[in-house]
């Protein structure tokens, strides 16, 4: 089944929307391996799912053939990265993170949602 429904021939993994959480997954699961959070199981664990939850929401939307189906996984998405972000504010009022690190997160969760 085919990305034809978006008006492209494309399959999901080359929206910019997907890549981009995909970055952002890859960097949260970095994220998670080290230092104190990866000892931090509760908010390791949430924190990567949302971030988990925001790349495969892309992809069932694209790959939705019905256009409500689609707009309420887009939503899931923009959702998800919204707690992605908020949880970013934990891992610096914690010093889970460097605050360039911080920047990096917030920025690619503002990426999938454009």
């Amino acid at each position: 089944m085919g990305s034809w429904v978006e008006g492209m021939n494309e399959p999901f993994e080359n929206s910019e929307a997907w890549r981009s959480a995909r970055v952002l997954t890859n960097l949260v699961y970095s994220l998670c391996r080290e230092g104190l959070l990866s000892r931090d199981f509760g908010l390791r664990d949430q924190l990567q799912r949302a971030a988990l939850s925001v790349m495969n929401n892309v992809a069932e939307g694209w790959e939705s053939l019905n256009t409500g189906e689609k707009r309420q996984a887009y939503n899931y998405a923009r959702r998800s990265c919204g707690e992605v972000r908020s949880m970013n504010y934990i891992l610096i009022d914690n010093h889970f993170v460097t605050e360039t690190t911080n920047r990096q997160l917030h920025e690619q969760c503002e990426r999938p949602g454009d």
